[in-house]
């Protein structure tokens, strides 16, 4: 569901409702600022958008050659040894 921003016609106070888009806008809500209920309108807003947060995701997309390195050492170091005695006949 959308986020909706609408303005308080009496003291401008912008207020966020969390809406289905097929829901028809508000004409009175209470205002935040001034606490009364009050005409308002709806704001046209920027439209969403995708949030990258964290500390990025091409780090585990695209990983360095020293990674890969440490990784492929792990993996031989896992193997379970009857495979590494097969290996070294």
């Amino acid at each position: 569901m959308p986020t909706y921003e609408y303005q308080c016609e009496r003291c401008d106070g912008v207020r966020e409702l969390l809406q289905p888009i097929t829901a028809k806008a508000k004409r009175r809500l209470r205002c935040e600022k001034c606490g009364e209920v009050t005409p308002c309108r709806r704001l046209i807003g920027g439209g969403g958008a995708v949030l990258f947060r964290g500390s990025g995701f091409y780090e585990t997309d695209y990983r360095s050659e020293s990674y890969k390195r440490d990784a492929k050492k792990d993996a031989e170091a896992s193997k379970p040894k009857s495979e590494n005695k097969k290996e070294k006949k």
